[in-house]
């Protein structure tokens, strides 16, 4: 079984962004419908996507829905800086902030997980 962790950083400024980004969904489904253990963490300007996601006409809502139980969380530090703090607490998203005010990477790798960056 593989332990994947995925980092969506991309930002929300054009289609190579949307693309990178729905990519990052679509490789997290990939591994759960494998019944591998995997987390997704929106990072950087990647916290903009809870949003995105979830906004009404998304076309991407339902693939977002179809892995949200796999969402470790968003960088709090991040969500703050980018104003979306809102938009993951409308989700139930939790915020991450377990190396000042980030996620720890160093956790995952500890853990045994391949991390792959979106």
């Amino acid at each position: 079984m593989s332990k994947v962790a995925i980092v969506i950083l991309a930002d929300t400024a054009g289609p190579g962004d949307f693309g990178r980004a729905a990519n990052g969904l679509m490789a997290a489904k990939e591994f759960k419908d494998a019944g591998d253990d995997v987390q997704i963490i929106f990072d950087g300007a990647g916290t903009k996507w809870i949003g995105k996601f979830t906004e009404e006409g998304s076309k991407y809502l339902s693939l977002f829905e179809s892995v949200k139980d796999k969402i470790t969380g968003v960088c709090g530090y991040c969500a703050g800086a980018f104003g979306v703090k809102d938009d993951a607490a409308s989700c139930k998203i939790e915020l991450i902030d377990e190396y000042q005010g980030h996620p720890s990477f160093k956790k995952l790798v500890d853990g045994g997980y391949t991390i792959l960056t979106f």
